[in-house]
């Protein structure tokens, strides 16, 4: 191989300069007297040619080093032509390497460990790597001199993490763009709606198109790899003029390891399965089945820690102000910490994927098992109006909001109370099916206020939804259909869905989603989302998501 060629010259060489150093070595310190010029040391022909002979030695190893030089840089080629092969046929990087760039039309999902939710799930990952394009499997014999010379591009594209602005050593910028349009039509539904204590209101029937939601998310690290950033700006335009319309927030993150990151500032409080960091994964575009919207807590100000307790196990728990912070001035909490919320997932056979559905098209049968718990001593202070932005009521099952004045009897209004929430989730996928189920337990008690509002007793509700998705056309089609209700003393309210995904690119980028949807009497609703609280009858939406 060449490399024994380098060796063998080397020693060639040194060998040549130990002859040459003991020569004169010899000559410098001999004291036998010399008896004619043929010993008294080498002439001057023979010194020139000794002094040639170095030269041509020197120059060969000079191109030696040349060569040894050109053999590593092409040997590094072709181990990075033979890794960026192994990478497309096995799907992931090679251990210690650096991932493809992907680019918005590559046919590819998100990295799980890169998910971002609204907000929290940037603050966990790493930071994300610059990449290389990927090369094909007739390049492995091209050399270096042969090679085209690559077009540079700046920035790189990243699922979920969207585009890198900046990468120095004391720290990187990566901005990534959620946004949507909607078509919605609500004119089918009932026209009025009595509530379970015989007050009737009226339901607005938009038909609407708007420019829903846009959210402008800026993430990375900062002085070490490990500490995270995650800030945001997010708007809901048909919510225009209501209060925290527009949200900027974020948070901040330190990644100790892959089973401990310690983070502060503004996320989802992990009490059932949407609320993990999963959006905008879901089967659809930006809501919720109305049983999970109605259990589920909100966003609020807290820190929190999240890991892997071992490869199939993960935990995370957070520590709040309150069930929902949107609209909520600092002034208007009650300085106790009592927010509590945790989630514990189990994935036994191996990595679940993202969200809900099988876009990724899983070879062997995926499941996952979670358990929440969430906890909360709640006062009317803390609990904007019912139609601040994307905000999560304590609500009766008829859609009453608990704290409103004279609900329980004249003079009997209702200014805290604790609640208590229990929820458990399961998930299977495989080979482009999936199905998702889950069951909601809430509990409210310790009620305080005026009138005979602390003599009320505890309430009750549980729910449960489920949720089926089969890929029509693998990465392209998608069909889905779920339901949901609400079991509880002031009713039984449910609903039922069908919808279809089109991703055009064949990727989570661009999606295109139509959904039709029955409420019954739904318990929870807002102008962000297609349900109104009440509603009973059709409602159809279309929707078109950016997500990079």
């Amino acid at each position: 191989m060449n490399m024994g060629r380098i060796l063998y010259g080397s020693w060639k060489i040194l060998a040549s300069i130990i002859l040459l150093a003991s020569v004169g070595y010899g000559q410098a310190n001999s004291s036998t007297p010399v008896s004619s010029p043929a010993n008294s040391g080498l002439g001057e022909q023979e010194k020139s040619e000794l002094v040639n002979k170095l030269d041509q030695l020197l120059e060969q190893n000079q191109k030696l080093e040349d060569h040894a030089r050109l053999v590593e840089e092409q040997n590094r080629q072709l181990l990075d032509a033979i890794r960026k092969i192994r990478e497309k046929l096995a799907g992931q990087p090679v251990a210690g390497t650096q991932a493809p760039e992907q680019t918005l039309t590559e046919k590819s999902t998100p990295d799980p460990a890169n998910t971002t939710g609204y907000v929290n799930t940037a603050s966990v990952s790493g930071p994300a790597q610059p990449s290389t394009e990927p090369v094909d499997a007739g390049d492995v014999s091209v050399t270096q001199e042969e090679q085209p010379q690559e077009k540079k591009k700046w920035g790189t594209y990243t699922p979920n993490l969207g585009f890198k602005l900046a990468e120095t050593k004391y720290g990187d910028l990566n901005v990534s763009i959620y946004a949507y349009t909607r078509y919605l039509n609500q004119r089918l539904l009932n026209a009025t709606y009595t509530n379970a204590f015989g007050n009737t209101s009226t339901i607005q029937q938009r038909q609407d198109f708007q420019l829903q939601k846009v959210q402008i998310k800026f993430l990375g690290w900062i002085l070490n790899p490990k500490f995270r950033y995650f800030l945001y700006t997010w708007t809901s335009n048909p919510t225009q003029g209501q209060g925290a319309q527009v949200v900027v927030a974020g948070n901040l993150g330190y990644v100790f390891n892959k089973h401990f990151t310690f983070s502060a500032g503004i996320t989802s409080l992990p009490g059932t399965r949407s609320v993990e960091g999963n959006f905008p994964f879901w089967l659809g575009v930006d809501t919720r089945l109305i049983a999970d919207e109605f259990f589920r807590p909100s966003y609020t100000s807290g820190i929190w820690a999240k890991g892997d307790i071992t490869d199939n196990l993960r935990y995370q728990v957070m520590l709040g102000n309150n069930l929902s912070t949107l609209g909520v001035s600092a002034l208007q909490l009650d300085n106790n910490f009592s927010t509590l919320s945790s989630a514990l997932v189990w994935e036994p056979l191996g990595d679940f994927g993202v969200g809900f559905g099988d876009f990724e098209h899983h070879e062997k049968l995926a499941a996952r098992i979670g358990a929440h718990f969430t906890r909360s001593h709640e006062t009317a202070e803390e609990q904007p109006n019912s139609q601040d932005f994307e905000n999560t009521q304590i609500r009766l099952a008829d859609g009453t909001i608990i704290f409103t004045p004279n609900l329980f009897g004249p003079g009997t209004t209702v200014n805290t109370v604790n609640t208590k929430m229990a929820d458990f989730d399961s998930g299977l996928k495989y080979h482009g099916l999936s199905l998702d189920g889950e069951y909601f337990m809430r509990w409210l008690n310790n009620f305080t206020g005026s009138g005979a509002a602390a003599s009320l007793p505890s309430l009750f509700d549980q729910g449960f939804q489920m949720q089926a998705s089969a890929m029509l056309i693998p990465k392209t089609l998608q069909f889905y259909a779920g339901g949901s209700t609400v079991f509880g003393k002031f009713g039984n309210p449910y609903d039922t869905r069908v919808g279809l995904n089109w991703f055009p690119r064949k990727n989570k980028v661009i999606r295109v989603n139509n959904e039709f949807l029955y409420l019954y009497n739904s318990p929870v609703g807002y102008t962000s989302v297609p349900f109104a609280v009440g509603g009973k009858g059709l409602v159809f939406h279309s929707n078109v998501e950016l997500a990079f």
